[in-house]
């Protein structure tokens, strides 16, 4: 019986065992997780963590299939909720999401902007932090349709051909947008074709020989955008065009055409403020205008030499030939004077009223000392020189005196020291060798002799002779004249 029952026996342990096997399988299948994870933990805690800081590093804060950095700090957060260091990874995750919603928001991407933001809500970030940049999104949104509204207007302005000089113009219109938005891309995109367009208008009015427009319209384009790819070629165009002018104005000086030399001259530098050639080319139609000025007055052409000496006075008034023709003339008119005060008395007196007439005249006009042959005090002295003693001569004296005196000390406080010279020979001829116009002399005589020493350091010796000169006559003793000549004249020697 035993051994009957044996295989049996074998057979139900056979099937036992298999299903067994078979619910173990079924068991293994149905649980997930794997068996280390029961066994260890912690170890399945740590790679989730580590992958979560490499999904954080990577800037991956979320992913729809659970591999960014938030899916995988809240799976370890599972599996453990106690552990202190993912809720800081956490914390981590949310912080990024705040920054990177202000980072789109600066550029201009509100949408992504909006869902770091969420994310960061989600992550219980606080309050106070996202509300600010909440904030920040609802305002920049507002600005964005601005921002659209401004670019289409300044599309429409360009397109018609307004690219500047209002603020409807195109360029003001799109800088408009640009700082609502600076990287707003239609904005740059538009401003960046306008300045092509202004840049190729800059071209034509260089070719055209408008060089101020062209110049005018190189430096918006520099200001709005130095790097702007068109930029250098007008730019070398424009200072052709430039150089030209600067020939013609020398072509014309050279053929005593001097108020179209001084125009070129003149435009020149207005474009370019330092252009050395431009000054130097003023400073000659200046001293052309002197030596105008002084043929005149030598054939007692008063009234054209006047003109001359008026023209070279506006151009540069302290240049040394302009003060030798000024010096000139009046020698002239007081030379015509004294002839005209041989006339009878009827005629002297009638001449010394006209004079007189003129001068107040001059003086309603505020000319009190220029300019040259037309002021108060260049009538007044030629009347002085036919009629000294006349009571209304007299009188017109006392009252120019202080204006005179004022004139020197404006000007001496200016440097201008050529007009503070001429104001002082006005006051002296008024007020006559008193001590206050020989401490007038000395204090401009020492302003001289600086000015001169500062020129002999520059190596302008042309200069530095004319200052001695001018100190020398003004106080010949004044203090450090002797040395400065000492000075001039060893810096004058030949090199050895």
């Amino acid at each position: 019986m035993r051994a009957a029952a044996d295989p049996r026996d074998r057979g139900a342990r056979r099937w036992g065992s298999l299903a067994l096997s078979a619910l173990l399988a079924a068991a293994l299948l149905w649980w997930h997780k794997p068996i280390s994870e029961a066994i260890w933990p912690d170890t399945r805690i740590q790679q989730l963590q580590s992958d979560a800081a490499r999904a954080l590093q990577a800037g991956e804060l979320s992913r729809p299939d659970g591999r960014g950095a938030r899916e995988l700090y809240e799976a370890a957060l599972a599996l453990d909720p106690d552990r202190g260091d993912t809720r800081e990874g956490l914390l981590q995750v949310g912080e990024a999401a705040l920054a990177r919603a202000e980072a789109q928001i600066e550029a201009g991407r509100l949408d992504d902007a909006r869902a770091s933001l969420q994310l960061a809500r989600e992550l219980a970030m606080p309050r106070a932090a996202i509300d600010g940049i909440a904030a920040r999104l609802e305002l920049t949104r507002d600005s964005a349709v601005d921002v659209e509204r401004l670019v289409r207007r300044a599309d429409a302005a360009r397109a018609a051909g307004r690219l500047d000089g209002d603020d409807d113009a195109a360029l003001p219109l799109y800088q408009k947008a640009l700082a609502l938005r600076p990287n707003d891309v239609g904005a740059l995109e538009g401003r960046e074709d306008a300045l092509s367009d202004l840049l190729q208008r800059a071209s034509q009015a260089g070719e055209a020989g408008d060089l101020l427009a062209a110049a005018t319209m190189v430096e918006r384009a520099s200001e709005l955008d130095p790097g702007h790819i068109d930029l250098p070629r007008v730019v070398s165009l424009l200072a052709g065009r430039v150089d030209q002018r600067l020939q013609k104005a020398d072509a014309d000086l050279r053929r005593a055409r001097l108020e179209r030399a001084l125009e070129g001259y003149d435009m020149v530098a207005a474009i370019q403020p330092g252009n050395e050639a431009a000054a130097r080319g003023r400073l000659r139609v200046a001293n052309a205008h002197a030596a105008l000025s002084q043929r005149h007055a030598a054939d007692f052409r008063i009234r054209e030499a006047q003109q001359e000496l008026g023209a070279a006075a506006a151009i540069a008034p302290d240049a040394p030939a302009v003060i030798e023709a000024n010096e000139h003339l009046a020698q002239t008119r007081l030379l015509q004077a004294r002839l005209e005060s041989g006339l009878p008395p009827v005629q002297r007196k009638k001449r010394v009223r006209e004079l007189l007439e003129a001068a107040a005249a001059a003086e309603t006009r505020g000319d009190l000392l220029s300019p040259p042959g037309d002021s108060a005090y260049d009538k007044l002295r030629t009347a002085r020189a036919i009629a000294a003693d006349d009571p209304d001569v007299i009188a017109m004296t006392r009252r120019l005196r202080p204006a005179a005196h004022a004139c020197f000390v404006t000007a001496l406080r200016r440097n201008q020291l050529a007009t503070a010279g001429g104001c002082l020979d006005a006051y002296a001829v008024l007020e006559g060798e008193e001590n206050s116009v020989q401490a007038s002399r000395r204090q401009l005589a020492l302003r001289w002799i600086a000015v001169g020493d500062e020129r002999v350091g520059a190596g302008d010796l042309q200069m530095a002779r004319r200052a001695l000169g001018m100190a020398r006559s003004l106080d010949p003793s004044a203090e450090g004249l002797e040395a400065f000549s000492r000075r001039l004249e060893r810096a004058s020697l030949p090199p050895r």
